[in-house]
């Protein structure tokens, strides 16, 4: 088997079917299997994976056991030289999978790749960037990117005929080297979910792998339409991931500081909420959501 493609789902029936059809539409070349994971759905998406995609492996949970966990029940079962990751959120584009595999087959030191996402307007989407830091977390939360790129990469300059090595992939569209996967281990689950591919990237790299962005294979992304359904929890637990990484990585101390550099840009940003009252009001309805979140945020903090 080539190509393992595992896709985790949590209500969003329409989306996954749109996925599938265009995984089947423009598959890879070689010999490729599809696992579906399905963290107990609501909306029908089971049946419509049985009913209509009989060639892909379902895997139905009847909890929602985190996003890490459910990548892992696939992993553990397939049988691909590489492993694609995918959110059910994305629409693959003719070519884009056969791009992947023949790049890695072509790049024996890559323990992973990422394709060119898109908007689902056409727009590039941030696929990779570079590996979180103390310096470049603060940098990003005070947008200091406006300066200088520190936290991000400047991807609208990058050539999209050129591969580019970088330090992060986005575990929306990732391709592993399964020999990698097997050296370092699975995604940890101790993540529910975020920055569970920051922290495997991290691992791949300090096992002597490289990692690739690839825009000549190209996937649109719709983002966040799971984590959207609970957004106010999606938001702690963004940071809650991130703590667990700098814990993880950097020890103790570094999550001291940390913290405290979300303690200071939350602030900043509950200092600064009077000035929605000058927008327009879906603008202020956003940044007031916002605005909640961070005060959610400086709640929770001590617990992380």
């Amino acid at each position: 088997m080539n190509l393992s493609i595992v896709i985790v789902n949590w209500n969003t029936r329409k989306l996954l079917e749109q996925c599938l059809s265009s995984i089947f539409a423009h598959p890879p070349g070689g010999d490729f299997e599809v696992w579906v994971v399905d963290n107990a759905s609501k909306d029908g998406s089971r049946e419509m994976v049985q009913n209509q995609f009989p060639l892909v492996h379902l895997l139905a949970n009847d909890e929602n056991p985190g996003f890490a966990c459910a990548n892992n029940q696939a992993l553990r079962q397939a049988c691909g030289e590489f492993i694609f990751l995918l959110n059910p959120d994305t629409v693959v584009k003719p070519g884009a999978l056969e791009t992947l595999v023949r790049f890695m087959e072509d790049t024996p030191e890559a323990g992973g790749a990422g394709s060119l996402l898109l908007n689902p307007d056409g727009t590039l989407q941030v696929s990779c960037y570079p590996r979180p830091t103390l310096f470049r977390e603060f940098w990003r939360m005070f947008h200091l990117e406006v300066i200088r790129h520190q936290g991000t990469y400047p991807m609208d300059r990058w050539s999209l005929d050129e591969f580019q090595e970088v330090d992060v992939l986005m575990g929306a569209c990732l391709i592993l080297r399964c020999d990698a996967l097997n050296q370092v281990g699975y995604l940890d689950e101790d993540y529910y979910i975020y920055s569970e591919e920051v922290d495997l990237c991290y691992r791949v790299q300090q096992a002597g792998w490289r990692l690739y962005w690839v825009p000549q294979a190209q996937v649109v992304h719709f983002g966040g339409q799971s984590t959207q359904q609970v957004a106010q929890e999606m938001f702690l637990r963004l940071y809650q991931g991130k703590i667990l990484y700098f814990r993880k990585h950097y020890g103790k101390f570094a999550v001291q500081i940390y913290k405290l550099i979300l303690y200071l840009a939350s602030v900043w940003r509950l200092v600064l909420t009077p000035l929605v009252f000058l927008e327009g009001p879906s603008q202020r309805r956003k940044h007031l959501s916002l605005s909640t979140n961070y005060w959610r945020l400086i709640e929770a903090l001590p617990s992380f």
